[in-house]
């Protein structure tokens, strides 16, 4: 059964070593989630993710929900096995996705109406029926449907829709405590904080939230266009609200800079799509900064992108041939450079998790910022 073990705290930071269990494998924290929107990451093999050492992807419940669509993922005996993953999955809500459809959606007490980017067609996404989507794709963790607010959000408009996804959360609980998994392993579901920028209402949000009882809680609502160290404080002040015995996931951030602060403040949990997304555009992350590899400088450099990486890629292959390959369109290119960000991100989180546990992580930290120039921002 899920459960979240807190293995070390760090005395300097709120940064936490622990570990997550689940029935597809335990899953050590702090851990990057790569992201697998439409059930699988993007120009990476599952065979892949297992070397450089995923522990749990990303699907998305909107996405998945118009195609290929739940009955053929039900007749697969579930998402696992519809993409061959025996690992951990986490689905989100979709609520994500369906705030960045403005144009394309209406939102009532009742639910959220919105029309396909695929097809135009309408759909309507309630509480229950994402929580039913959700029991069909039979991931390890699900999300609770959530309105996801702009920035900048007056706090008029944050209040009434924080209110809007606290009763969504109720019912979406309720629902999950009336169901059960379909394919024979456990699943546990997430509240969502929301509040925009305002710390009374992330307050209420974590105060109403936690009556119910989630098996973990995500912050929503942040790295949607406000200054980063704003994100920062609003991070630091609802992870220092939620529960020491639940894990904590800041969803959709972000640089490696991003998670390092983070990490910092009491998060848990991260995803997403820059290593991948940046990846396929050419530009890598190590451990001395990030580099867009299509450069000229790199035309006769025959070393590895990271010397001190042992992913396949910088044992494999040298800075002019992954230049060359951009260069010439191959779509080698963009597996080669998205398996070595991934691998970066996951090392980078691994070794935050490593230097918690040791007693030094704040020192470790703010050599790795050094190292890789990280400057102050958000991208997502």
């Amino acid at each position: 059964m899920f459960r979240f073990e807190l293995v070390a705290v760090d005395t300097k930071t709120s940064a936490r070593a622990g570990l997550i269990y689940t029935d597809h494998g335990v899953i050590e924290t702090p851990v990057f989630m790569p992201v697998g929107t439409q059930g699988t990451v993007k120009a990476v093999e599952q065979r892949e993710l297992i070397e450089i050492g995923a522990r749990i992807i990303l699907g998305n419940t909107y996405h998945l929900y118009l195609r290929p669509g739940i009955d053929i993922i039900y007749k697969a005996g579930g998402l696992h096995k519809f993409i061959s993953w025996d690992r951990g999955i986490l689905t989100d809500s979709g609520g994500f996705q369906i705030f960045s459809l403005a144009q394309f959606r209406k939102i009532s007490k009742d639910g959220v109406k919105f029309q396909s980017h695929i097809d135009g067609s309408y759909h309507f996404f309630t509480p229950e029926s994402v929580v039913e989507i959700q029991r069909i794709l039979g991931s390890d963790i699900m999300m609770c449907l959530d309105e996801c607010t702009p920035y900048p959000c007056d706090y008029d408009y944050a209040f009434k829709s924080n209110q809007l996804t606290i009763e969504w959360a109720k019912r979406a609980r309720e629902k999950f405590d009336n169901t059960e998994p379909l394919y024979g392993h456990s699943q546990a579901i997430f509240g969502i904080v929301q509040g925009s920028i305002y710390p009374e209402i992330r307050a209420k949000s974590v105060e109403e939230l936690l009556k119910l009882e989630f098996d973990g809680y995500a912050i929503g609502g942040l790295a949607v266009g406000e200054p980063v160290e704003i994100m920062y404080q609003i991070t630091e002040f609802t992870a220092s609200l939620l529960p020491q015995n639940k894990p904590r996931y800041l969803m959709g951030v972000g640089t490696p800079e991003n998670i390092l602060e983070s990490i910092s403040r009491g998060i848990d949990m991260f995803d997403c799509v820059i290593p991948t997304r940046n990846g396929r555009n050419a530009t890598l992350y190590t451990r001395n900064g990030k580099f867009s590899i299509k450069n000229a400088i790199y035309k006769e450099d025959f070393t590895p992108v990271d010397p001190e990486c042992d992913c396949y890629t910088c044992r494999n292959f040298t800075k002019a041939y992954l230049r060359h390959l951009f260069n010439a369109d191959e779509i080698l290119a963009l597996q080669l450079a998205s398996i070595h960000n991934l691998a970066f991100y996951i090392w980078l989180v691994g070794e935050a998790r490593k230097h918690i546990v040791q007693g030094d992580f704040l020192e470790w930290k703010d050599i790795m910022l050094q190292r890789m120039g990280e400057k102050a921002k958000i991208e997502k």
